[in-house]
């Protein structure tokens, strides 16, 4: 039998076969979560930065995608735009893999 880590495991009055504590009872002992206003100043720039970033990107693949020919898309239209609409890896892939080269450029 391999030991747990006692300092990341709380465990509870549970216990299962011979008085060990069954995998139920384990929990995670993790930080208490914090507000936006919590967080330092430094942190709360990166966020904000972040969410400019993948909203940027998202509308920017939305509108490549309203107006490219559908010969130019790799794949449904309607399927890129629900990808790029999930977070920032869905805008990013349909801008390296959802597009095809225009001939006429």
């Amino acid at each position: 039998m391999i030991p747990m880590p006692k300092n990341n495991f709380q465990t509870q009055d549970t216990q299962g076969i011979q008085g060990q504590p069954t995998l139920r009872s384990r929990r995670l002992n993790l930080p208490k979560k914090r507000s936006f206003r919590e967080l330092d100043r430094r942190t709360q720039v990166a966020v904000i930065l972040a969410g400019i970033i993948e909203l940027t990107l998202m509308f920017a693949a939305l509108r490549d995608l309203r107006r490219r020919p559908v010969q130019l898309a790799r794949g449904p239209k309607p399927l890129w735009a629900v990808v790029s609409c999930l977070n920032v890896l869905g805008s990013i892939s349909y801008f390296v893999f959802g597009r095809r080269k225009d001939p006429q450029n």
